[in-house]
C-alpha cells in the first residue's frame, strides 16, 4: 500500500475507530521536539502509522534535514510504538518527501499556540 505522505496520519485517522491506534497516538504526544515544543504527532512529523498483527511500519519526518535531535526524536517514537506494539515491531522510516513546513501543523495546534 502507498501512502500520500502529503496527507498527514492526524488528517486521515479518526479517534476513537481504532482503541489500538488511539494508544499509540496518545504515547506519541507525550514525545515533544525539543525545539518548538509541540509533540511529534501534533506537529505533523507522523506522516503514517501501518499497523499489521502485532507489528507497525511508521513514516516519519524530522523539522529539518540538519535536525541536532533527529536520532532521538526517531528512536522516541520508536520507543513509544513499542509500547503498544512490543519491543522489536517497530519499523521505522524518515523521509523529507515532502519536506516538512509550519503548514502541516493541524488548524487546531495552529489555534492553541497562537499562529491563527
Amino acid at each position: 500500500m502507498t501512502v500520500d505522505t502529503r496527507v498527514l496520519h492526524s488528517e486521515r485517522y479518526e479517534r476513537g475507530t481504532n482503541a489500538l491506534m488511539d494508544e499509540i497516538i496518545l504515547n506519541l504526544r507525550q514525545i515533544y521536539d525539543p525545539e518548538i515544543h509541540i509533540n511529534v504527532y501534533d506537529l505533523g512529523l507522523i506522516y503514517d502509522i501501518d499497523v499489521k498483527d502485532d507489528a507497525a511500519d511508521v513514516t516519519m519526518t524530522l523539522t529539518s534535514a540538519f535536525c541536532p535531535v533527529a536520532d532521538y526524536l526517531v528512536n522516541q517514537v520508536k520507543e513509544a510504538v513499542e509500547l503498544t506494539l512490543g519491543e522489536g515491531n517497530v519499523n521505522m522510516t524518515v523521509t523529507f518527501e515532502p519536506p516538512w513546513d509550519v503548514q502541516m501543523i493541524p488548524e487546531h495546534v495552529k489555534l492553541d499556540i497562537g499562529l491563527l
